[in-house]
């Protein structure tokens, strides 16, 4: 800067030239120190755009299938297709358990556009919705895919579905589902046979296989439905189908068909069934036909009896209560669960153990007075059911007249361990395999056994009271039937069996049950076999048989045998007064037949609770059923011809 003087005065002036740069600045150094971080930078870039082209190769080329079906997952689902459960009928093709059209109402939460509670609550204005809906679809929800519908109502009316279609459209995630629901046209008449069918319970979901069910809401419960489960559900389809952003289905891209469950053709005759119901009218009790060249059960009935279609969708909880609690336990299956004292039906099985042990034979005779005691305590009587006694008698007396007395002397001939032994032959103890699930196995006694279970030893006088069939002896009606089926062959056995025939998809392939033989009793001399059957002909057709009452106006031969079995002992002096007892204490009444005697084609076991006698009340129960069997069986043949 320099001064310049005008008129005494000084003026500063700046210098045209560059300002000097500040000492210390070195413009060299600053131009590499740019330079390096534009490197730097460039570098960071290109190592940006190295990753990022890494990861879109990755994402489009390594990994681009898994990414596609992410995305083909968004709009193409799989969708389940449940099979047709298969039908079952009897052995004339009468339908007994088939599928009637319904529909059912289903939510799919994933596309609710509010809370299931709220959508529960809006539904309740246009159909009834109950609790156990709701807790059941939350049951059900656990255990379903994302975007797979989930029934809350089963088998809406028709006023319901008309309500909720012109209402679905403000309701999204709510459908309404054509479904078949299972029917029993026939109600309760065969209903301990063929069971029912309910919904997958939470058990039921551990235990089954997920993917064969998946679309299913249903499973056999009880009997044939049960038993025969995996052949009458069938094996689950699929189909691949496109949906828009709100679910709903746009096309099927492709479909794997479900295969429908076999059709099942049982061995019950609904019409024998029907008679066996109605011989046994209001009373408690079981009937079970066996046809004894084959062991096709023929009839097989438990009264009372109930209404399966209760059950299908969900029993109400005042109509479970009521079945529950009713007096006469109409859920019990008598004929495969009940166990009662065979009491004097056991007296034929017993004369085979006597002919096959040696201890009896065609000329043993026993005097009998009305009652029997013991060698040395005289003062302990074991009563015979007739007081004044029958005399001197044989073994078709004994069998005839029912004499206990005889009996009594056989079984402390024998023992109880060859009694086990050869009762035993019979099937009795043991199940009998029937295509039921839940049989029970019933009781011969043994020392053993009593030492096992009650901890105590066995005594002579329970000896002598198994030879009539009471103590601890138990048997059930299907057993007994089984053990009169055999006497009915001369010792050969078959196991029961219900299923006739099978029947594929679209009523193809039909194809017969074969008969299962059992091991035979142990006794196979044709001159003892003759002997015992004519001493139950007596019993029907003898002049002082226990059941001659039915042997009248009879065009047939029936071979037969009475029981009475004792619900409660009686004391040593104690007199059974029927008139002076409830109901529920008076004593149970059997009857064994197997017609025609001398070529069986039935053999039957008939067991009515307290009736009392078994010649008053049991035997004409099988009568009336062995007239109805061979009422169709003539029907048949007449057809044949």
């Amino acid at each position: 800067m320099k001064q310049h003087h005008a008129h005494g005065q000084a003026v500063a002036t700046v210098d045209a030239k560059e300002p000097k740069l500040p000492r210390g600045r070195n413009i060299r150094v600053e131009h590499q120190l740019t330079k390096r971080r534009l490197v730097w930078v460039l570098v960071l870039a290109c190592t940006a755009l190295l990753l990022l082209g890494s990861r879109m190769a990755q994402l489009q080329v390594m990994q681009h299938e898994h990414f596609t079906t992410l995305s083909d997952g968004n709009r193409m689902r799989l969708q389940p297709l449940p099979p047709t459960r298969g039908l079952i009928f009897d052995r004339n093709g009468v339908l007994l358990a088939g599928n009637l059209p319904s529909h059912r109402l289903e939510i799919t939460r994933e596309q609710l556009e509010q809370s299931f509670d709220d959508t529960v609550q809006q539904l309740r204005d246009l159909v009834a919705i109950e609790p156990v809906d709701v807790d059941r679809f939350r049951r059900l929800s656990r255990n379903r895919a994302p975007y797979s519908g989930v029934p809350l109502r089963f088998n809406l009316s028709e006023d319901e579905v008309a309500r909720l279609s012109v209402n679905l459209h403000r309701m999204p995630g709510v459908r309404i589902e054509a479904d078949l629901t299972r029917h029993y046209p026939l109600g309760p008449q065969a209903v301990h046979t063929v069971g029912y069918v309910g919904r997958i319970d939470d058990r039921e979901m551990q235990i089954i296989d997920v993917r064969q069910y998946a679309g299913s809401t249903h499973i056999g419960k009880t009997g044939i439905e049960r038993s025969y489960e995996q052949l009458l559900h069938g094996r689950v389809g699929h189909q691949r189908v496109e949906t828009n952003a709100q679910g709903r289905v746009l096309r099927v891209l492709d479909k794997t068909p479900p295969v429908p469950g076999m059709n099942l053709y049982l061995s019950l005759d609904i019409r024998l069934q029907q008679y066996a119901k109605e011989a046994l009218g209001e009373q408690s009790g079981a009937v079970v036909a066996i046809d004894p060249r084959n062991g096709e059960v023929l009839a097989f009935v438990s009264t009372p009896d109930y209404d399966p279609n209760l059950f299908v969708n969900g029993i109400s909880h005042t109509d479970y209560r009521a079945l529950n609690t009713h007096p006469e336990r109409p859920l019990f299956n008598r004929a495969l669960l009940g166990a009662y004292p065979p009491g004097s039906t056991i007296k034929p099985m017993m004369s085979v153990a006597g002919f096959s042990t040696g201890v009896a034979d065609h000329n043993r005779s026993v005097f009998c007075p009305g009652f029997f005691t013991l060698p040395g305590q005289s003062s302990r009587r074991f009563r015979d059911w007739l007081r004044t006694g029958h005399g001197t008698v044989n073994m078709v007396r004994a069998v005839a007249e029912s004499c206990d007395v005889y009996y009594y002397q056989l079984a402390l001939d024998m023992g109880i361990e060859r009694m086990y032994e050869h009762l035993t032959q019979f099937g009795f103890s043991y199940t009998t395999g029937i295509d039921l699930v839940g049989e029970r196995a019933g009781l011969i006694p043994s020392p053993e056994w009593k030492r096992r279970v009650h901890n105590q030893p066995w005594y002579t006088g329970e000896t002598v009271i198994a030879g009539i069939g009471q103590g601890y002896m138990l048997t059930t009606p299907l057993q007994l039937a089984h053990a009169t089926a055999a006497l009915a062959m001369r010792g050969q056995r078959f196991r029961p069996r219900l299923l006739y025939a099978t029947q594929g998809q679209n009523g193809r392939g039909y194809a017969l049950t074969e008969p299962e033989l059992l091991p035979p009793v142990g006794y196979d001399d044709p001159t003892g076999w003759r002997y015992i059957n004519h001493s139950m002909i007596e019993v029907v057709h003898g002049r002082r048989g226990t059941a001659r009452r039915i042997g009248q106006g009879l065009d047939y031969q029936i071979a037969g045998k009475t029981g009475t079995s004792q619900v409660f002992g009686l004391g040593q002096d104690e007199e059974y007064d029927a008139g002076r007892l409830p109901r529920h204490l008076h004593d149970h009444a059997l009857f064994i037949a197997y017609a025609p005697a001398d070529q069986p084609q039935i053999a039957i076991a008939a067991i009515v609770e307290h009736g009392g006698g078994g010649s008053s009340v049991a035997a004409p129960v099988v009568r009336q059923i062995l007239d109805g069997y061979f009422r169709l069986w003539e029907q048949t043949a007449d057809l044949s011809q």
